[in-house]
């Protein structure tokens, strides 16, 4: 069965690609050799947090393709019934427009795109310690 993309809700989306987001921190922290749990949980909320998304669709922004605009967008713009707990509403917005990118991204076969965006949302990131 293919998958009509045009079909899937903006919440689906997001949903999605808040699994892809996470599985791309969590190979990215083990590749870089963090081993216990707690340090491993420690550093991937520097990714997974709402303001750190927020924040890495700021540097994706410019880099964006006129489609992956518009599904950030699309995510950006869903209605929005939770109250986002330490983060703003823009930023909890900014957030579920990244997830529903990368949700988007990984239905469409464009996976490689996706670790592109996800390198350079990040980038920051792989100096930090």
């Amino acid at each position: 069965m293919e998958l009509d993309i045009r079909t899937v809700s903006t919440a689906a989306l997001a949903y999605f690609g808040d699994s892809v987001i996470e599985l791309f921190v969590r190979r990215r922290l083990v590749e870089e050799g963090y081993g216990s749990s707690k340090s491993l949980n420690n550093r991937a909320r520097r990714y997974v947090s709402a303001p750190a998304q927020a924040k890495a669709m700021e540097r994706l922004l410019p880099h964006l393709g006129e489609e992956e605009l518009h599904i950030f967008h699309r995510g950006r713009n869903a209605g929005h019934t939770a109250t986002p707990k330490n983060a703003t509403v823009a930023e909890y917005r900014s957030a579920t427009g990244m997830e529903a990118l990368f949700g988007y991204l990984m239905l469409t076969d464009q996976e490689a795109r996706a670790q592109e965006l996800f390198v350079m949302a990040f980038e920051e990131e792989n100096h930090d310690s």
